[in-house]
């Protein structure tokens, strides 16, 4: 059956997804990357895409911002029948060391956000990335020579909160950048047993109010996209010599 947000059906979404909160990004990456595409939803801009890369079938599924969103739209894959979701998206610096353009692979997030906090009845709980999935990403943006980093994220729920006294406490405990999505993501595809992981572009040191130039950010965008593209292709290619 369809799903409330999601409007698409059983056999629509392939078992790979990259998860943009952007649509007009999912439109730019199901039209730049993949072939053969179909758009299967596009109900509340909720856009998603199924096509091939390289002979894998992969979807794009816009999530919108924030974790109730992202939260909404990973319970409606999981009912989908998904079993990989990468999240591709953008993330605030915490340190001048992840510098503008640079992708980061989280192995889990630091869940400062109301969502999980809610679903899981305000337990402790470590959201973290699928090891296989992270060990994909970073093999890829190794082939790719991609400036990456990989290690912990922070979600968090309000935008305009962060400050650069936030920022550098966070990144002396390890984090590298906030973003909005990745806890929610993690916990919920767990609580289903499916694969997670998130993949971002950094688009802004907490410490700078200026987001990069909107050609760097590209660029550091499509190098996410193609690291998140090559390791499906590699899980794909695990998953077929099993």
């Amino acid at each position: 059956m369809s799903q409330i947000h999601v409007r698409a059906q059983p056999g629509d979404v392939a078992d790979y997804v990259l998860l943009p909160g952007d649509p007009n990004r999912a439109r730019h990456i199901a039209s730049t990357y993949l072939e053969d595409v179909t758009e299967y939803t596009s109900h509340r801009q909720l856009l998603g895409f199924t096509g091939t890369y390289k002979g894998v079938r992969v979807s794009v599924q816009t999530t919108g911002m924030g974790c109730p969103s992202a939260a909404i739209v990973t319970e409606e894959l999981a009912r989908l029948g998904a079993k990989t979701l990468i999240r591709v998206g953008t993330l605030g610096g915490a340190t001048p060391a992840v510098a503008p353009g640079d992708l980061v692979i989280a192995t889990a997030a630091v869940p400062n956000d109301g969502t999980t906090r809610q679903l899981l009845g305000g337990a402790p709980y470590a959201p973290a990335a699928s090891f296989e999935v992270v060990e994909a990403a970073a093999h890829a943006a190794r082939a790719l020579a991609a400036p990456h980093h990989i290690g912990l994220v922070m979600t968090e729920d309000a935008f305009y909160a962060s400050t650069p006294e936030h920022a550098r406490l966070w990144a002396s405990r390890g984090v590298l950048g906030f973003e909005m999505e990745a806890s929610a993501i993690f916990l919920v595809a767990a609580l289903h047993n499916l694969r997670a992981a998130c993949l971002t572009a950094c688009s802004n040191d907490i410490g700078d109010p200026q987001l990069v130039p909107d050609d760097v950010l590209a660029a550091g965008v499509d190098r996410m996209v193609q690291v998140a593209l090559e390791a499906v292709v590699r899980l794909a290619g695990a998953e077929g010599r099993a």
